[in-house]
């Protein structure tokens, strides 16, 4: 237990740009980058039983506060909050994040939106085979590869026989059942979004379909947002669909590495039929763009968001694709301290997964993917916004934040009926950690080749 709380202390930093120049005891990326790497054990908690309402975990995990809000473990969050870890040298920690869902997986055939019992009927967007796939990229163990196998294998048939849209492609739901009005989830969505309804006009079936359609959204990550038109499980998103090709692509690899070789063209097969459903019903030819697809009414949405760069992070289009959709969209979302959520649209409600809010996620799969696809002038230029937006706003307000406002690269967000923005390590942190040793990177490539001619 002793060495799972070790702190590793790394090296700073280096800093090429005008912020490492700044008046001694100012905030600088590198001071950022320190304070992040020596807060990460204030975030860890260790809770092996249940309780009254958590959910005992067989290893210590991350949670995304540091105090008072959040204090249990988040699926999606997990997954961000790791890669800072891996960054920072906390592997173990890591790897005993990833372990944890991996066991509510085996206890509940899915991995629950949080580690509580009222987070039972929906899960979260699927990251468990990211997490596994960076820490086999650090470890290359293989016995522990082998023992994630089965478990990704089941969360996989979660989303395959619980969330299997009509068309073939995926959607987000709810796997509860209301034996009466599901008044209180109703309430809930409508104020949070500050939508006027009067629920005493509808009947019953109406109630229940607002209150599946906030739960489903809950499950999407992105609640509130106008992607859904406040009908979430109607759609089948993008980001959704391009990270289950992910599991796809991958667990084809896993089977080769694990001795299953029985399950490669299983797995081939299924990848190839979602690349050609993401094509067909997720892409615009007209503007180059993808769209969630509404399934229901058989259209796709009108709002341009970054949910698409998860088309890059699990390349999940060719290269020619992936680059024009990147030029297309990067003038709608683009701001000063990163990408917005969605591009700026008129709307009678309030959303926080919106413009002008950029949330952490979105900094880093839009930064990773645009590297895996060549466009490192773009991801460079982002990540430098993204940091230097971070720095100024700690710098100013002495914490992270789970959102920031990328038009004005300050805290002035868009925010949800009485919801309060909560200071943040977790996602913000591994994000930063993320994008501050990318630009390092970049820098030390740039010296080498500079030395060699």
């Amino acid at each position: 237990m002793k060495s799972l709380f070790k702190l590793i202390l790394c090296m700073p930093v280096l800093w090429g740009q005008a912020l490492s120049a700044s008046p001694q005891g100012a905030v600088t990326p590198d001071s950022l980058s320190a304070y992040i790497r020596h807060s990460w054990n204030a975030t860890v908690r260790f809770r092996p039983t249940d309780s009254i309402d958590h959910i005992g975990l067989p290893h210590p995990y991350t949670v995304p506060c540091k105090t008072e809000h959040f204090q249990e473990m988040y699926y999606w969050d997990t997954y961000f909050t790791n890669v800072g870890l891996l960054i920072d040298g906390r592997q173990e920690l890591a790897i005993g994040n990833t372990e944890n869902l991996a066991a509510m997986v085996a206890r509940f055939g899915k991995i629950l939106n949080g580690s509580r019992l009222m987070y039972q009927d929906h899960s979260q967007p699927p990251y468990l085979c990211m997490m596994v796939d960076d820490i086999f990229s650090h470890t290359g163990d293989k016995v522990w590869l082998a023992r994630m196998y089965p478990i990704l294998k089941r969360e996989y048939q979660f989303w395959m026989t619980r969330r299997l849209a009509p068309c073939g492609l995926n959607h987000y739901a709810t796997d509860f059942i209301p034996d009466h009005p599901d008044r209180s989830m109703a309430e809930y969505a409508l104020s949070r979004t500050k939508r006027t309804v009067n629920l005493d006009t509808l009947p019953t079936a109406q109630i229940n379909k607002l209150a599946f359609d906030a739960r489903a959204e809950c499950e999407s990550g992105w609640d509130f947002t106008p992607r859904f038109e406040n009908r979430c499980a109607d759609f089948c998103p993008v980001d959704l669909n391009a990270n289950l090709y992910f599991y796809e692509t991958h667990l084809a690899q896993y089977a080769r590495l694990t001795g299953h070789a029985a399950d490669i063209k299983t797995w081939q097969a299924a990848a190839r039929k979602r690349r050609q459903l993401i094509m067909r019903y997720l892409y615009n030819a007209h503007d180059g763009l993808f769209y969630d697809y509404d399934y229901i009414h058989r259209c796709q949405s009108t709002v341009k968001s970054c949910a698409v760069f998860s088309l890059l992070l699990t390349q999940a289009v060719s290269l020619a694709v992936g680059k024009k959709m990147t030029r297309a969209i990067l003038p709608d979302l683009e701001c000063a301290g990163g990408l917005a959520a969605t591009a700026p649209l008129h709307t009678a409600c309030t959303y926080q997964w919106a413009y002008p809010n950029g949330w952490a996620p979105l900094q880093y799969v839009a930064i990773r993917g645009m590297d895996l696809y060549g466009m490192k002038s773009d991801a460079q230029r982002l990540a430098r916004k993204y940091v230097d937006a971070m720095t100024r706003i700690f710098a100013q307000t002495g914490n992270l934040w789970e959102k920031i406002n990328v038009v004005e690269t300050n805290t002035h967000v868009n925010s949800e009926g009485n919801y309060t923005m909560p200071p943040m390590m977790g996602w913000t942190a591994g994000v930063f950690e993320y994008a501050l040793n990318y630009l390092e990177q970049i820098k030390k490539q740039d010296e080498n080749l500079w030395k060699k001619n």
